[in-house]
């Protein structure tokens, strides 16, 4: 199982912090992306910001997956994946998996094409209340899903345990498609995550609420690697 550390902040200072710290330890890093109309509050989520974090100093060795929880996704999706460095060899170094909500998708064909194009993932999320039935139409295009397992945009929310019932779903149903998880992930959830059939768990809170961010990733690796 793939375990992704998520920046969940309001300011941009704190954001960097983390992105550096997580850079560290982990391959891949998920940003949270709130524009406090699709949830209630508002983080950090500013492409140009990372595109210069990214380009400034020493390079971050990093896979960005960048969670739009956001009212137009389609209005952002690009420049979330131009958030790569400034040089012509590396021009298609932005996001490389970007995740948007079936509750706000408008235009899937210009979804899936785009990230194509940019030679990104396109992965499809559901809120925990929204039916696994509504997301089964587009798993045939859409290889990766994720089933949120909070209410949008808060982190450190308790986890709901009915989202389990989803994953075994998706899991019997669409035994290709690639399942993430996010919110409320700690070493208990992670397991039942892994058990139910999940691939990919996402924390934030879990991770960064630690004294330690690396030992805690690495005990959420630990606990799901068994």
């Amino acid at each position: 199982m793939q375990v992704i550390p998520a920046i969940n902040t309001i300011s941009f200072g704190e954001a960097e912090r983390q992105i550096k710290q997580a850079a560290e330890f982990s391959n891949w890093i998920h940003i949270d992306v709130v524009d406090g109309v699709f949830a209630p509050n508002v983080t950090w989520g500013a492409p140009e910001e990372l595109k210069l974090l990214v380009a400034s100093g020493q390079p971050l060795v990093a896979n960005f997956e960048i969670h739009l929880m956001v009212e137009n996704p389609e209005q952002v999706l690009k420049s979330w994946l131009e958030a790569g460095l400034p040089n012509e060899a590396l021009a298609k170094a932005g996001a490389k998996r970007i995740i948007v909500h079936l509750e706000a998708m408008q235009d899937p064909a210009y979804i899936l094409e785009t990230c194509k194009n940019y030679e990104a993932e396109a992965m499809l999320a559901i809120n925990p209340e929204t039916p696994t039935d509504n997301l089964m139409p587009y798993l045939h295009e859409f290889k990766y899903c994720q089933t949120l397992a909070v209410s949008p945009g808060l982190a450190g929310q308790q986890f709901q345990k009915p989202v389990l019932e989803k994953i075994k779903f998706l899991r019997q149903k669409f035994p290709d498609v690639k399942i993430e998880v996010d919110g409320g992930i700690n070493l208990e959830t992670a397991k039942l995550c892994k058990d139910a059939g999940a691939d990919i768990i996402v924390s934030a809170s879990y991770v960064f609420g630690s004294p330690d961010p690396k030992g805690a990733y690495e005990e959420l690796v630990k606990a799901t690697s068994d």
